[in-house]
């Protein structure tokens, strides 16, 4: 299987895809949010430096994650394909990861990309702050976090469209979860 790389705004469901492609392809999983709120409540040293990004609705540091991520990717079988849930956010940690891929002979895979309306976004991070008590989920720092995403995220999907990674799912089209699964699974049946 390729490596995957799930895309999107906060809320648009990458954490929730992931897992769904997880099951049925029996890929490896590296949820870059996952592994930094591990970090944070194991109190390391990294755990600490990320929080203060995020508390601030910022981006950790490309050189940290890129580490963090070739430590997980590492463990995992080779040839397994691995969906990378929440990372890049930039076109550096694209050409980065890239990068990294490369040095072990293998390729970034395909880039599925979530789009949905931000206020169906921001209704359901405001649900999942209640569910999770996920303290960086209020409407202060969901702001940023979009705002965040608009500036230096969104603009990485020319960058895969380039590479010729992209596809796109929109939520609009495929108004329910199964609608959506069923979209993306019947693209990766084909590659």
């Amino acid at each position: 299987m390729k490596n995957i790389i799930i895309f999107g705004a906060p809320g648009s469901g990458k954490g929730t895809y992931s897992e769904e492609i997880v099951k049925k392809y029996g890929m490896g999983h590296i949820s870059t949010g996952d592994v930094l709120r591990g970090e944070i409540k194991a109190g390391t040293e990294l755990g600490k430096i990320a929080k203060g990004f995020i508390d601030n609705g910022q981006l950790i540091p490309d050189e940290l994650m890129i580490d963090i991520l070739a430590a997980t990717y590492d463990k995992f079988p080779a040839g397994q394909g691995v969906i990378f849930d929440g990372f890049p956010r930039t076109i550096p940690q694209a050409e980065a990861l890239k990068k990294m891929l490369a040095e072990r002979n293998h390729e970034m895979g395909v880039m599925v990309e979530l789009i949905v309306a931000e206020d169906v976004l921001m209704a359901r991070l405001l649900n999942r702050a209640i569910e999770q008590g996920r303290a960086d989920d209020n409407e202060v720092t969901i702001k940023k976090r979009f705002d965040v995403y608009h500036n230096q995220t969104a603009p990485l999907a020319e960058w895969f469209e380039k590479e010729g990674m992209r596809h796109t799912f929109v939520w609009a089209e495929h108004p329910s979860k199964e609608a959506m699964l069923d979209a993306i699974f019947a693209y990766l049946d084909t590659i």
